[in-house]
């Protein structure tokens, strides 16, 4: 059984169907070869399928990775755990207790603020720990760099750590980082701002963050060990 909602623009369909127990969502596109991604921050199964291939194919497909389905969404939640115990000890609410954090233990996904895992007291912390830590950064950095930008602002982002608009010279810091290492945010505004210079992470973006934070790579990859609430 399946069910079919609207498309974008680029996508033929997107249907979502079940498959050995799991919910799947199936995008069918103009390609020539299936993907199976598993994504954060609830493991929610997406399938990558061209346009005419069978249904039976799909779920065959699906249900020969079964095991590396479920590893995925382990993986994804110890990720989960750890963000929300850093988040907390940075916050300085290292308690585990429900009623103190704001959020359901037995039910991540709901809080004080609506937003899984957020409480209104980690908000206020992280928006604050973000005005505290910029101004300074932005002054070290924008030197280095070369650019600055036209506006800065916090949001909570559910997939990235940060965007930039090249046009408008606009970036968006994820508020999570004020809850973070500091280490962290520095490494996502040089991101950010590398992006006034290079639009996309092709070889140009690469040089220069190599040139303004040789150790970058490493700072990506261990940022990237957290999950983006």
């Amino acid at each position: 059984m399946s069910t079919r909602r609207r498309a974008s623009r680029r996508t033929a369909s997107t249907t979502t169907m079940r498959i050995g127990g799991m919910t799947v969502t199936v995008i069918r596109k103009p390609i020539r070869n299936m993907y199976l991604r598993v994504q954060p921050p609830n493991g929610t199964i997406q399938v990558t399928a061209p346009m005419c291939i069978p249904t039976e194919r799909i779920e065959t497909f699906v249900g020969e990775r079964v095991a590396w389905i479920h590893a995925q969404q382990r993986t994804i939640q110890r990720m989960q755990h750890d963000t929300m115990r850093l988040m907390r000890e940075m916050s300085g609410n290292g308690q585990s207790d429900r009623q103190k954090s704001g959020v359901d233990t037995a039910n991540p996904s709901h809080s004080a603020t609506g937003v899984a895992g957020w409480t209104d007291d980690m908000r206020q912390q992280a928006k604050q720990s973000l005005e505290r830590q910029l101004p300074a950064l932005l002054d070290h950095w924008t030197r280095i760099i070369g650019r600055s930008p036209t506006r800065i602002t916090f949001r909570i982002m559910h997939s990235r750590w940060g965007s930039c608009t090249p046009a408008t010279g606009r970036i968006r810091l994820n508020l999570q980082l004020g809850l973070m290492e500091p280490r962290f945010l520095e490494y996502v505004l040089v991101h950010e701002l590398t992006h006034l210079w290079a639009g996309g992470h092709g070889s140009r973006f690469q040089q220069l963050m190599d040139r303004f934070l040789p150790d970058w790579r490493t700072l990506r990859r261990e940022l990237n060990r957290y999950a983006v609430l």
